[in-house]
């Protein structure tokens, strides 16, 4: 027993610790079925704790002429490769590729929400234990034979409903902006796209896109808005203390719609002011979050903002341009870039300012809805984050 009291188990003991494996890529009859199949990129856009499906599907005949498992529902699915540590929770049967060391677990001893948890809590440590050349990797005997503390399962049980509690309001969050997303995402698309906008009279002209309605025009996107270039300052004036102003250099620092803080810079070049449209530039071009306060942005990201502040519109507006974005990742020698002289000259249709402005007028309150959801989200994020560690090290007594 620990001084605490819990139990010490090897994690072979209170689970089935299972790898995974890809059907041949060669024959087609392995793939498209019915039975989910993850890869760690799956996982690495999986923001929830249970997962359904991946992006694709295996076969019958695909699971029995692999090494691929089909799991219950309730395994606990961890990558032990590429990297290290991405969690999650099999909602129903599924199988997973080799880069899974995958527990299901004994119910008897253990909780599957509280393993879930406790892994998640050491994932450090996980990665700690991996080895190799090329990329960290942790095998199933290594696996096998970590040791963790463990209390009695009704503890466990409570341990994992506090935790859960709180997960459950950030994923509520998550799924109620989804939607409000897609809202605000549908009406641009009835009123810039489809051209049913309010007082629509169904005349059109012609235009090099096509019929757009009358009064409207193709442009460029620099006669709507104002593209602003990231620059990245020095790299000694960079910490990870809060000291000075948030930085984002690019992609890697973006989440659901607002990016995380992870670096700040005390010698700010260029700046993006709250609820400017994010756009990466390099590696790849194209993707995008929304500045949820004032910022400096490096050189891996531009700040957009449609000329009379319309954000809202200025966010589903680049969405729509996404296709173009696209034929720039090719552009360089080793990766897709834009600069800004190419970025404002993509072609795009000029609406009338006032659907412009009726547009954000409706939907800005959905966005606003959504920064605030988003907001509470992170602040659960942070209390969860806090009392994990402490709740596994019995700081915490329920």
């Amino acid at each position: 027993m620990s001084s605490k009291g819990w139990k010490k188990y090897k994690l072979e003991d209170i689970a089935e610790i299972v790898g995974g494996g890809t059907p041949s890529t060669a024959n087609s009859d392995y793939w498209g079925g019915e039975i989910p199949w993850l890869t760690p990129r799956d996982l690495s856009i999986n923001q929830n704790r249970f997962v359904c499906h991946g992006e694709r599907n295996i076969t019958k005949l695909g699971l029995e002429n692999s090494s691929a498992k089909l799991l219950p529902a309730g395994s606990i699915l961890l990558t032990s490769r590429a990297p290290i540590g991405y969690l999650a929770i099999a909602s129903n049967p599924i199988c997973t590729n080799q880069g899974f060391k995958s527990l299901i677990p004994n119910t008897q001893i253990v909780d599957g929400l509280f393993l879930y948890y406790l892994l998640r809590n050491n994932v450090d440590y996980l990665k700690s234990v991996g080895v190799g050349t090329t990329f960290a990797e942790i095998s199933g005997g290594v696996l096998r034979q970590l040791e963790f503390d463990f209390p009695d399962l009704p503890t466990q049980r409570q341990i994992a409903e506090t935790l859960s509690a709180l997960d459950d309001k950030i994923e509520l969050n998550r799924q109620t902006n989804a939607t409000l997303e897609a809202i605000a995402q549908a009406i641009f698309k009835e009123w810039f796209v489809d051209f049913r906008y309010p007082g629509a009279t169904g005349e059109m002209v012609d235009s090099e896109l096509g019929p757009i309605p009358k009064g409207w025009r193709v442009g460029k996107l620099g006669e709507v808005c104002r593209v602003t270039m990231g620059q990245s300052p020095p790299g000694v004036s960079y910490n990870e203390d809060g000291i000075g102003t948030p930085f984002f250099q690019g992609r890697a620092d973006f989440d659901f719609r607002f990016p995380r803080k992870r670096v700040f810079t005390t010698d700010p070049r260029r700046f993006a002011n709250k609820f400017d449209t994010l756009v990466s530039v390099r590696a790849p071009v194209g993707d995008m979050n929304i500045a949820a306060e004032n910022c400096c942005i490096g050189r891996g990201l531009a700040a957009v903002l449609e000329k009379n502040g319309c954000y809202s519109f200025t966010y589903y507006f680049l969405k729509e341009l996404s296709e173009q974005f696209k034929n720039f990742e090719d552009s360089g020698t080793v990766f897709g870039s834009i600069n800004k002289r190419d970025f404002e000259d993509l072609t795009c249709i000029i609406p009338n300012i006032e659907i412009i402005t009726s547009y954000e007028e409706k939907c800005r309150v959905i966005d606003d809805e959504i920064f605030i959801c988003e907001q509470e989200s992170r602040t659960l994020t942070i209390i969860r984050d806090a009392i994990l560690p402490k709740l596994m090290n019995s700081e915490i007594e329920l």
